[in-house]
């Protein structure tokens, strides 16, 4: 490991606003602040939404200053990524934004029934050939749904039209309300002021000509889920490391749902 790394790494351990927490302590003892993050952290009773998969944690941070009158915060397990958002937030003095290191599985070992409002799902891995692992799968929707308040928000952004797809089929199997889908961002008329905070990788799928795929969907709770039976087409672009993506995605219809 890198000294660059391991200072990021040391870093964290003394930012007030960064938790990690080990899983056998987890065990344990469960987590302190579980159902009382408003209450121990943020000493406020706004809503509280969560980044899945952050990564650098710049739309956590993007959103925290945009919105103070909530709270947010950011999820991954990679900490080296995450040490970005994180001293950026410190730094600036940002309040309302935490991060959490820890896998997206374990959530519901840190926030209550119906303590989230939102969650964010930005630029994840598709996951096309493991539908288990896919962020939003039905399997990560029944997790979903055990923190969130019974009309909580799910949002997606993506490069993917996999992903995109999938999620819309995800969506309609399980009849969940979907409120803005769109397969060309940029290009629909909806994008406004929280849509267009850029991520890492968000800038450079644009750069290459991508489009950005949106998807906001209300999580009703359900006590049986639907997994979509449709044939999706692989993304042709893509290799399955997240490093060396390549080419242009192929062109789909914008598809607006009020």
């Amino acid at each position: 490991m890198g000294k660059n790394k391991l200072k990021k790494f040391d870093d964290l351990q003394e930012y007030p606003h960064v938790f990690q927490y080990p899983f056998a302590a987890l065990q344990e003892k469960g987590f302190e602040m579980q159902g009382k993050w408003g209450e121990l952290f943020f000493k406020n009773d706004n809503p509280i939404v969560l980044e899945l998969g952050c990564g650098k944690g710049e739309y956590a941070v993007g959103l925290a200053k945009r919105f103070p009158q909530k709270n947010f915060i950011g999820i991954d397990i990679k900490g080296a990524r995450m040490w970005s958002g994180a001293k950026q937030a410190l730094e600036e003095g940002i309040k309302n934004v935490a991060f959490l290191r820890t896998h997206i599985e374990l959530i519901d070992r840190f926030f209550a029934p119906g303590e989230v409002s939102e969650i964010w799902i930005t630029f994840p891995d598709p996951q096309m050939k493991k539908v288990r692992k896919r962020l939003t799968s039905t399997r990560f929707m029944q997790l979903y749904q055990q923190i969130l308040s019974p009309n909580g928000l799910i949002h997606l952004k993506s490069d993917s039209p996999f992903m995109y797809t999938y999620t819309c089929e995800m969506a309609k199997a399980n009849h969940y309300p979907v409120e803005i889908a769109t397969n060309d961002l940029y290009h629909s008329g909806i994008a406004d002021d929280i849509l267009e905070i850029k991520t890492f990788y968000e800038q450079q799928w644009l750069e290459r000509g991508m489009n950005i795929k949106y998807i906001r969907f209300v999580c009703q709770p359900r006590e049986q889920f639907i997994e979509p039976d449709v044939d999706i087409p692989y993304d042709t672009y893509r290799s399955f490391n997240r490093g060396k993506r390549s080419g242009k995605q192929s062109s789909q219809d914008n598809t607006t749902l009020n």
